[in-house]
């Protein structure tokens, strides 16, 4: 019901800006890997392109058009700001990072320092993608950036950290936490250190150009409104 709710709540801003005129095209949201579950249940109808943030708005800058950006650090969107490429972002929602091992747990990894442990096979999300870099501050934080010498893979989103631990193919990886609930038969999570976190906002903001700007404002608003913040909240995000 939560996504028939949000999809006539769109429908209805829609109508009401002139954007919902029968056979116009569905808005365009670039955003980041780890908000897709959640995304696709706020609007269905919108049409996605989900992938790193860095890479997202690389597109952008060398000319892809979409309605909407949604990241999942403020790092590329105030830059994409700074160049007059999108609206001023807003803030929707945070999140925080945990450790995930695959449910037969070969390893025998309970802990961060297990992963310094010879043979161990971590992957983790590449520098310039923001679980990359959030992955080095939570290490930087905890003392452990040692532990980064057991990395076999650097992933270009955190889907990719995601997949790989949850099929086996590595022994652990550091994801989002509303990343483990799609996988939670599949991987065991290793809480970390409240003080150790990173912070971890997600922006959104309207694409200066956007083919349809009053679809792109009136998705940013149902994202911040009161269906939206419910859907985060049930996928697991903090609400800023």
């Amino acid at each position: 019901m939560r996504r028939i709710g949000a999809a006539i709540a769109l429908a209805a801003v829609l109508g009401a800006c002139g954007g919902g005129d029968a056979g116009s095209a569905p808005v365009t949201v670039f955003a980041a890997s780890s908000l897709t579950e959640v995304f696709q249940a706020i609007d269905p109808s919108a049409e996605y392109n989900f992938a790193g943030s860095d890479d997202l708005a690389t597109q952008i800058k060398e000319g892809a058009n979409p309605d909407v950006y949604a990241a999942a650090s403020p790092k590329y969107p105030d830059e994409l700001f700074a160049a007059g490429l999108i609206e001023q972002p807003k803030i929707f929602a945070t999140n925080k990072l945990v450790l995930i091992v695959p449910k037969a747990n070969p390893a025998g990894i309970h802990s961060v320092a297990d992963l310094a442990q010879d043979g161990v096979k971590l992957v983790v999300g590449a520098e310039g993608v923001p679980i990359g870099d959030y992955t080095r501050k939570v290490l930087e934080n905890m003392g452990a950036s040692d532990v980064l010498a057991s990395v076999v893979s650097e992933e270009d989103d955190v889907k990719g950290v995601v997949s790989k631990v949850s099929l086996g193919e590595a022994d652990a990886g550091f994801v989002y936490a509303t990343d483990v609930k799609p996988v939670a038969d599949k991987v065991t999570t290793i809480e970390l250190p409240e003080e150790a976190q990173a912070k971890v906002d997600y922006p959104i903001a309207v694409v200066k150009g956007a083919d349809d700007e009053e679809a792109a404002r009136a998705f940013v608003e149902l994202v911040l409104g009161p269906e939206g913040r419910q859907a985060l909240d049930q996928a697991g995000f903090g609400l800023p």
